[in-house]
């Protein structure tokens, strides 16, 4: 939980006391008696010097009563409540503790707390912005932009802590004095800038414990909290724990519902999952999962479980957003527009690409507080410009500048929205702020790591910007938890083995990957099998790029060196384009 203006090294006594006692008094801290006795007998041993005391044998004893007969390995209760106290702290911290100068952690490997200080000095409040209709209308949104350069003026001198809380509490300020002005009514100016909330809820109910005893009542409780901690940082859902009270109010009930249970047997651990349509109570999904808790030890098995069920719920693509963007062409509200936008994706045609915009442009308009919303339009916009050969649009800057000052407006209304923070990545690489695009993919993978799209898109842009070992690691997962849409991050992996040699895997990966998807795809393969030298299947894909998308054919340095950061990794991709017939100009001046 460190960032920049964090110190580690002059927190008082008096002001960790102060923090003990803020943390424990919170609404947002949430555990039972037990862990709050946890942490408190932790802080004090550190404050009393005696830090390195702080084993499992000592903190058994004096937290939870154990006898001198404790065995760590037999009875992992330690490690476990450790690993939820370290969970409800940074939900304290980004709850009521955002603004608080002490921050207390428990890292992992251990149970002594750090103490660290935020540093940052106080900053004055930016100007309220500007609406944001240019950007939607097609004008050119000079005021929005004016307003995000003054913010990211900013945001380069304060902490990246401050800036989000600094943001946050502008957008609200914005959004609030604009709707006061539009209606008056400070109830229908809230219904009108935020609409019904129309995302699907799902019910996390608790994990049945089978067989196992307390260990596994333990696990079980400690899943479901993980689960829920994971799944709820997916943005375009709901999650709730408990069935909503109507308390004489009419309430829509959860669409879902997820179920499971966990038996233990020694060292062996099984888990299974499913996931239930309340309204007729159908199954449409379910998996199991068999681990063995010796290879990572019981909290790290259960949270890597957890993050494994939260991804195949909740991730993009997934059973929740799988729709016809024919069925949707008529509704605006946030979900539905949602539903177009994959869709959309997954089709990827002209048509589904109008309707999923219409229906975005009008829910922004509609709910313009909505960071989810501006988020995928920003993200239709970019397609338009990244995607311009197979979905036959013009890749124009104004294009890539409204897809920009949308992906700002999303993350100044959620600062850690992940589908937001993506589509600024991918606004600022193609803008070619390859700097600013790989903070934002690292803030979004920092948010949401389950997140299939963002580890997917952050992978190919951290490898396309030279960190290949890196970015390839990122896509490789999200490749093996089946991101989508299909056939798509199956091109960054033929990549990934082309740069580094492997000419046959490169191949085998390339053939894996949608090719209709984008001529862009071709265009991968075409360079593969150059370099292999197979000249006549190179020219099939050469004859078959000319026929469905001419025009990549004369642009086909400009459309590498906009996607390839490093000039020797333009070189081997030209190369191989040359090898398999396709003269390349012979002006070959590196990206600047």
């Amino acid at each position: 939980m460190t960032s920049a203006g964090i110190d580690r090294s002059i927190a008082s006594q008096d002001e960790v006391h102060q923090q003990l006692e803020r943390i424990l008094a919170s609404r947002e801290f949430r555990l039972p008696e037990r862990a709050r006795r946890f942490l408190e007998f932790v802080v004090m041993e550190t404050l009393a010097g005696r830090r390195e005391y702080l084993k499992a044998f000592t903190v058994a004893q004096a937290v939870f009563g154990r006898d001198a007969n404790f065995d760590a390995q037999q009875d992992p209760c330690v490690r476990i409540e450790a690993g939820r106290l370290r969970r409800e702290l940074e939900h304290y911290y980004l709850t009521d503790g955002g603004a608080d100068r002490v921050i207390i952690t428990i890292p992992k490997g251990g149970y002594a707390p750090v103490f660290e200080v935020n540093l940052a000095e106080p900053i004055e409040m930016l100007p309220v912005e500007q609406p944001l209709r240019s950007a939607l209308s097609g004008d050119d949104g000079g005021e929005v932009k004016a307003a995000a350069d003054e913010i990211g003026e900013v945001r380069r001198h304060v902490s990246r802590r401050h800036w989000l809380l600094v943001a946050g509490a502008v957008i609200v300020f914005a959004a609030a004095v604009g709707i006061f002005q539009q209606v008056g009514s400070p109830r229908s100016d809230r219904q009108t800038a935020q609409g019904a909330d129309t995302r699907p809820s799902v019910v996390v109910e608790r994990l049945d414990a089978v067989s196992g005893g307390a260990p596994a009542t333990d696990i079980a409780r400690g899943m479901t909290d993980d689960i829920i901690e994971k799944m709820v940082r997916f943005n375009e859902i709901i999650v709730v724990t408990a069935m909503p009270r109507n308390n004489g109010v009419a309430s829509s009930e959860p669409l879902y519902a997820l179920q499971g249970s966990v038996e233990l047997e020694g060292n062996r651990l099984r888990s299974i999952v499913r996931l239930v349509r309340r309204a007729d109570a159908a199954v449409i999904w379910a998996n199991s999962y068999d681990v063995d808790t010796e290879v990572q030890g019981i909290p790290e098995t259960q949270a890597s479980l957890a993050g494994d069920i939260a991804t195949a719920v909740a991730r993009p693509f997934g059973v929740m957003f799988q729709s016809d963007t024919a069925t949707i062409a008529g509704s605006a509200d946030s979900f539905s527009c949602i539903l177009s936008y994959y869709s959309y994706r997954s089709e990827m045609t002209e048509k589904a690409l109008a309707v999923a915009k219409h229906c975005l442009q009008a829910a922004v308009e509609k709910a313009p507080a909505d960071s989810n919303v501006a988020a995928l339009l920003s993200l239709i916009n970019l397609d338009e410009f990244r995607f311009s050969y197979q979905l036959h649009t013009k890749p124009t800057a104004a294009t890539l500048g409204v897809a920009k000052e949308l992906a700002q407006h999303a993350v100044r209304l959620d600062p850690k929205n992940a589908r937001a923070l993506q589509a600024l990545m991918l606004a600022d690489f193609f803008g070619n702020d390859q700097a600013g695009a790989l903070d934002a993919g690292a803030a979004a993978y920092a948010s949401n790591p389950n997140d299939t799209e963002v580890v997917g898109e952050y992978g190919l842009r951290l490898s396309m910007s030279g960190e290949w070992d890196r970015g390839c690691a990122l896509i490789s997962e999200a490749v093996g938890k089946n991101a989508g849409p299909r056939g798509y991050y199956e091109v960054g992996m033929a990549l990934c083995a082309f740069m580094r040699g492997d000419l046959q895997a490169a191949e085998l990966w390339s053939r894996m990957s949608d090719l209709n998807y984008n001529p862009m795809h071709r265009l991968v393969l075409l360079s593969i099998l150059g370099a292999l030298g197979k000249k006549q299947e190179a020219q099939e894909q050469l004859e078959w790029i000319k026929g469905k998308s001419p025009a990549l054919i004369s642009n086909v340095r400009p459309e590498v060196v906009k996607r390839l950061a490093r000039s020797e990794d333009q070189e081997r991709f030209f190369a191989g384009i040359e090898a398999a017939g396709l003269s390349m100009p012979i002006d070959k001046a590196p990206k600047e």
